[in-house]
């Protein structure tokens, strides 16, 4: 099936514009269940309830609030929020190119194909050079009433966009509690490494599966065809206490599977 464009604009690079469409790159595949009634099977509605009357709250009586301490709340209205909402464009504009190594990975949120929408060769130019010079492209846009920030980077050819957090929302690794206990021996550091040389290969994406659903979804089948099927219980793993004993199991495990696979 081909893909459709879920929004359109122009990228911004100074005085030059590419329109573009943009595509999204990753489908929401999880399992989505509606809410019944048990008795009538019918669909039931989720109300607004005043929690020290119980009773029901009228959509046009509601107002959105700020928490700023407990109990304290600052009300603003629909047209307070109409005017703090960003302007509209649709311009997709490039404030600077940084090389690919200086945006680290927490950073990085949800991807977005960007196709051309004319202007084919000032789109595939652009494409190469991001390519060629392995940069990436900071960009800020606002799309469906939201202001974006992301990252513009070559991808098979294509250009692909992908959304930034904003500063504050990315936890660094030196705020993370710092090493306690004993330091880790050599014999632990070389058995760790050789356990990653065993586990050495190719990136092969059709292995992420997402088991959970797989299950749910086989299941929902069975039962629609009028099955019972029996439900096997999920076996969780045991850990070891010991980091030694635990490295040279996977080792050991590791090199059988290789030598079988080399028979």
């Amino acid at each position: 099936m081909a893909a459709r464009a879920i929004w359109k604009g122009r990228l911004k690079l100074g005085s030059t514009t590419i329109p573009v469409a943009l595509y999204s790159a990753v489908l929401d595949k999880t399992v989505h269940f509606h809410i019944l009634e048990e008795r009538t099977k019918s669909r039931v509605k989720q109300h607004m309830i005043n929690p020290e009357t119980n009773d029901e709250v009228p959509n046009d009586e509601i107002q959105k609030a700020y928490q700023v301490e407990p109990g304290v709340f600052i009300i603003l209205t629909e047209d307070e929020m109409d005017k703090l909402q960003p302007k509209p464009s649709r311009e997709i504009e490039i404030t600077r190119f940084v090389s690919t190594d200086q945006i680290e990975s927490p950073w990085y949120q949800r991807p977005y194909y960007v196709g051309p929408d004319g202007s084919e060769e000032a789109y595939f130019a652009l494409a190469d050079a991001l390519a060629n010079k392995e940069k990436e492209g900071i960009a800020r846009w606002v799309m469906r009433g939201k202001e974006y920030v992301g990252a513009l980077r070559s991808q098979d050819d294509y250009l692909m966009l992908v959304t930034l957090h904003h500063t504050g929302e990315v936890v660094s690794a030196a705020d993370l509690p710092a090493p306690v206990g004993r330091a880790l021996d050599k014999k632990e550091i070389g058995m760790a490494r050789q356990l990653v040389e065993l586990l050495e290969g190719d990136f092969d994406p059709t292995l992420f599966k997402d088991e959970y659903r797989e299950r749910v979804v086989e299941f929902i089948e069975k039962k629609a065809k009028g099955k019972k099927p029996r439900l096997h219980a999920v076996q969780s793993k045991r850990g070891t206490s010991s980091l030694d004993k635990d490295l040279s199991k996977s080792i050991a495990t590791l090199k059988k599977q290789k030598e079988r696979s080399a028979a």
